[in-house]
């Protein structure tokens, strides 16, 4: 008889384990940076970077968690975006914390305690999202398409953003605009792409009114503000970024150049601009290699005008 019970117990313990829906991806990154400046000084730098996403399903409801550990001064593990996502009726429920992700305008950020409700109203999308316990006030979206172009609008605090998004003639138009309520703030961008040939081409501009400043983590440059920063990357209030991609395939090797050119607006002394040139290649062992060769000049200053090279090995499970 005990026999029979532990036999049964054991039974249901795997088929509860064979029924659940539960799923571990991850990605690895090894980077080594050289980088040689004109004022004579290098700098190099080894990091590794790793990251697990644990995604867990139950019917409609899903409950994610990212974990990242990596060697940039934050010892052992970091938990970051941890959300559940379900459904209530025709309403589609967010909550949690997680990142709201990079544009040309502004780099990602994560808020704690944060809810998001979604739902269409007659082909009208419309959200309503807050962030409690962070200091983010209500914030809500609408969206809709309107003879094939995408339109967002989204109400916040002390301003709104408007998105746009159409195809013309075969060219990808992307338009975004943070406006603020405060004069001699906002931001806008805008991005048109196509495909030429066996070439994939985008052209990017974002401007900053004169006491706002570009933060973005985009192709178009890694503007996103770091604590003590004083190198090329970080921008200035009023400066304007204008950019161009051309990306191919070239015998197996992904191959993709990129031009930013920056402009202070009021004087050229702190002009600048980035030629970067990304080769990646999948490994047959299962990782892939990418090298990325950068060029930054800043007029008149040498301690920010560099050569670097950037080696990095990756693998994705």
């Amino acid at each position: 008889m005990k026999k029979q019970i532990i036999a049964a117990a054991v039974a249901a313990t795997v088929s509860s384990v064979a029924l659940a829906d539960i799923s571990i991806t991850g990605t690895t990154k090894v980077n080594y940076n050289y980088e040689d400046f004109d004022n004579g000084t290098t700098a190099n730098t080894a990091v590794t970077e790793h990251n697990l996403r644990l995604t867990g399903k139950n019917g409609d409801t899903t409950v994610v968690m990212d974990v990242e550990a990596d060697n940039r001064g934050d010892a052992g593990l970091d938990l970051e975006d941890v959300y559940l996502t379900t459904k209530v009726g025709d309403i589609a429920l967010k909550v949690g914390e997680w990142d709201n992700g990079n544009n040309h305008l502004r780099g990602s950020s994560s808020g704690s305690n944060k809810i998001e409700a979604k739902t269409s109203i007659q082909g009208i999308d419309v959200t309503w999202g807050s962030g409690h316990g962070t200091g983010t006030n209500d914030e809500v979206t609408v969206g809709t398409t309107i003879s094939g172009v995408g339109v967002k609008y989204k109400e916040k605090s002390g301003g709104h953003d408007i998105s746009v998004a159409t195809n013309v003639a075969g060219f990808d138009v992307n338009y975004f605009t943070m406006e603020s309520d405060t004069a001699g703030m906002g931001r806008s961008s805008i991005e048109v792409g196509t495909t030429i040939g066996d070439y994939k081409v985008k052209v990017a501009k974002a401007e900053a009114e004169r006491l706002d400043t570009l933060n973005g983590d985009s192709w178009l440059g890694d503007f996103e503000d770091e604590t003590g920063a004083t190198n090329a990357r970080v921008l200035e209030a009023g400066m304007d970024a204008v950019g161009v991609s051309i990306a191919t395939s070239v015998a197996g090797n992904a191959v993709e150049f990129r031009h930013t050119s920056v402009d202070k607006d009021t004087s050229s002394s702190k002009d600048r601009t980035f030629n970067k040139l990304i080769v990646t290649r999948p490994l047959a062992s299962g990782a892939t290699f990418e090298m990325t060769y950068t060029a930054e000049e800043e007029a008149d200053t040498a301690a920010n005008t560099s050569n670097a090279i950037d080696l990095e090995l990756s693998v994705k499970f």
